[in-house]
């Protein structure tokens, strides 16, 4: 039985690399001597596989790019050092179980061979999203072979699953599979650096390392897209994934160096899998229950009992709970109840995922082949309270009820949008069926959110 190893985060500024920074490299210190570390604790562990996700490869809109080949190679010519030239064999048959599983998990993937190389007009060079770590890595280790990944512009959903593929390819081979994830942060920290400067780009970097320091999965899955566009940054889609091979895994956590010296964000960081985490085997149970539900009920017409193995909340607790669908980022499904209509919390999402995906009035049915691209979400509310006026809320921290005779409405909080009391009280009304001038009565109650 194969083994993750150790998953790491790296820059990859052709700059760093010494032949062409010419002496401009020195300014990244702190990086190159992070680079320098994880080559010697690479070169320690010996894995025999070695993957790399890039997001410089071959970038597809609609699906993550798999390099097929014998023998990866490439140099930095761009950079104006075509002398300084690497090659590495290539692990097919690790490719293809990769392959494999995405396609059972519905994930859309390309096999980039020959054919397809010719037919898009893809450089047959490595690029330097894996140059230059791969740079680094081989002067302390050369014992590995290569499977060259490129994600695509797909949903963090999506690439988080495909992490999990590469984890369950590597898990079915013998020996050790280490991962590299590159990835620049912002490109936008100072005047004058690449991508022009914002103010943004230092709050993703901290916002980022910050998360990846504690392990917040869940927050990083959920970031701002606005923050992350806005920082003009190359590592998000890298990270996901890489997350996504360390599902169900108690992970170490080494954030080793980050820095900006050309007005980009560098962080090198390692991530040690070495434990097994029931609680998060599988991701989270709630989205895993949701997804579940209506998965089943669209593909077998099957209404399902709660599995086993949930956590005791779930089993033995009971609350109102809204389950929320996403599609591309926009909203394909949202139906929830605001207390409990069953007998535990885990009933309440087998029904209202169901009835999220083919009861909204406001959209279609969910079709089977549109459940692969789904992205889920929970809420589990919490008891509403009454409040006097608007003066009680706070749209990030709570929702809002409103009552008028038998007529209810409900607005969840923090949704995109919706930033003053004003606006979230207006759209609870609407959805009632509310006039603004009637006599209602205001409650509010706080969720708690699974991504």
């Amino acid at each position: 039985m194969g083994k993750i190893g150790t998953c790491y985060l790296v820059p990859h500024p052709p700059i760093i690399v010494a032949e062409v920074g010419q002496g401009e490299e020195r300014k990244a210190r702190k990086t190159i001597d992070a680079m320098e570390k994880i080559s010697l604790e690479i070169a320690a562990k010996k894995p025999e596989v070695l993957v790399v996700i890039t997001p410089h490869g071959p970038l597809f809109r609609d699906a993550i790019a798999v390099g097929v080949r014998r023998e990866f190679s490439g140099n930095f010519g761009s950079f104006g050092r075509p002398g300084v030239s690497l090659s590495f064999p290539g692990h097919i048959e690790m490719a293809f179980d990769i392959m494999e599983e995405a396609a059972r998990e519905g994930i859309p993937v390309m096999a980039v061979d020959e054919g397809t190389r010719k037919r898009y007009g893809i450089s047959p060079g490595l690029d330097h999203g894996a140059l230059v770590p791969l740079y680094f890595i081989s002067k302390k280790y050369q014992g590995f072979s290569l499977v060259h990944i490129t994600y695509g512009l797909l949903s963090p959903g999506q690439l988080y699953r495909f992490g999990v593929c590469i984890q369950r390819a590597a898990e079915k081979r013998n020996g050790q599979t280490a991962i590299i994830c590159s990835g620049d942060l912002s490109h936008r920290l100072t005047k004058g650096a690449p991508a022009g400067y914002s103010k943004r780009g230092i709050e993703y970097d901290q916002s980022l390392v910050a998360l990846l320091k504690d392990m917040n999965v869940d927050d990083i899955k959920s970031m701002d897209p606005g923050l992350i566009e806005e920082a003009g940054e190359c590592a998000y889609r890298s990270v996901v994934t890489t997350l996504g091979v360390m599902d169900g895994y108690r992970v170490d956590s080494r954030i080793l160096s980050y820095e900006g010296p050309y007005g980009v964000g560098y962080c090198v960081a390692a991530f040690t899998p070495f434990k097994r985490d029931p609680q998060r085997e599988r991701g989270d149970p709630f989205i895993g229950l949701a997804r579940f539900a209506l998965e089943s009920y669209i593909k077998n017409g099957e209404v399902i009992d709660p599995p086993d193995g949930l956590p005791e909340e779930m089993l033995f607790e009971r609350a109102g709970a809204f389950v929320s669908l996403k599609m591309n980022g926009q909203l394909r499904g949202c139906i929830g109840t605001i207390s409990s209509t069953t007998e535990n919390i885990a009933r309440e999402i087998i029904n209202n995922a169901i009835s999220a995906g083919v009861r909204d009035p406001r959209f279609y049915p969910v079709t089977l082949e549109e459940l692969e691209c789904i992205e889920y979400s929970v809420d589990v509310l919490g008891q509403p309270e009454a409040i006097q006026s608007m003066d009680g809320l706070d749209v990030k921290r709570y929702g809002v009820i409103v009552r008028s005779g038998g007529r209810t409405g409900l607005l969840l909080p923090d949704i995109e949008g919706v930033d003053t009391p004003q606006q979230q009280i207006a759209i609870a009304l609407r959805k009632a069926g509310i006039n603004p001038g009637e006599s209602y009565i205001l409650e509010r109650f706080e969720v708690i959110r699974h991504q």
